[in-house]
């Protein structure tokens, strides 16, 4: 077996845009509960707030800045990809970009192998949830394209779990609360009467599924480096042509987009940060991070 080693990981390294503070994920309506978790930017434990709005952009590198002025076609490149870009910093997206730059930190965080397996179990918890979610008969006439995409993380994560647990002798832990906070959040966007809250889960389904086509492989070459010995992870890896699943599942979302009134595709849009919120709370497990503040 191998031992477990400890690797230091500037926070920088990975900071794509900031963010003042946490606010709730999101609401589905004016009569929807909020649910989620809340960080102070003013917060008087200064290194965790410094953590944590450093490691909210982990999450958001699945969309490219515009590198020619051709006009965006479809409700992705004219919208979401809009939102999405005012959440980078103007060095990261110099021409769209709105998110304050934060200052390089002067200190390295330690990220651990237990760090890592937290993050694993508790992204496998929230992409089991967005997957049966994808399932559910309630919403199977809406959502179906959305099943058996080539996308799905959960059974590629199984195997990664696996291999951690057994090759580092270590104790495979609950799902956490950053997990479970973020997957009831998905929940009550499912269960929202009438479809309703269908909007905004599709924002967190693509937000979240191509962050990590994305950002996440960077993520994941930077642990495999780190702490694996530089094997890949089946979590970072596709059956097929990666391109042509994400083609087929942006043509699957600009249909159904289609049939949104525009209150409808304002609230997908308006769930951009929610998403990224989400999105980055699981990876401040890699700063150490384990429970909302």
């Amino acid at each position: 077996m191998k031992l477990i080693s400890s690797v230091a990981i500037s926070i920088s390294t990975f900071a794509s845009v900031s963010v003042n503070s946490f606010s709730p994920l999101s609401s589905v309506s004016s009569h929807h509960t909020n649910v989620g978790f809340a960080i102070d930017s003013n917060n008087n434990n200064n290194n965790n707030d410094r953590v944590i709005r450093n490691s909210f952009p982990l999450f958001n590198s699945g969309h490219p800045t515009a590198t020619s002025t051709e006009a965006p076609t479809g409700f992705i490149d004219k919208e979401l990809r809009g939102a999405a870009m005012k959440l980078h910093t103007r060095s990261q997206a110099p021409t769209e970009g709105e998110a304050q730059e934060m200052a390089a930190p002067t200190e390295p965080y330690i990220t651990t192998m237990d760090d890592y397996l937290h993050f694993l179990v508790d992204s496998q918890h929230v992409y089991r949830v967005f997957e049966e979610i994808m399932t559910d008969t309630e919403l199977t006439a809406v959502l179906t394209p959305f099943v058996d995409t080539g996308l799905e993380r959960t059974g590629p994560l199984e195997t990664d779990i696996q291999f951690i647990v057994n090759e580092y002798e270590m104790v495979r832990p609950e799902v956490g609360e950053i997990g479970a906070i973020y997957a009831k959040e998905l929940r009550e966007l499912a269960a929202v009467k009438n479809n309703e809250g269908v909007p905004q889960l599709i924002c967190h389904y693509y937000n979240h599924y191509f962050a990590h086509t994305a950002g996440g492989r960077m993520i994941g070459k930077q642990m495999s480096s780190l702490l694996l010995n530089k094997k890949t992870l089946e979590f970072y890896k596709w059956d097929g042509d990666l391109k042509k699943i994400k083609s087929d599942v942006k043509n699957s979302i600009e249909v159904l987009a289609a049939s949104w009134s525009r209150e409808e595709k304002d609230l997908c849009v308006d769930a951009t940060q929610a998403a990224f919120q989400g999105g980055g709370m699981l990876n401040a497990y890699l700063m150490g991070i384990s429970s909302p503040l």
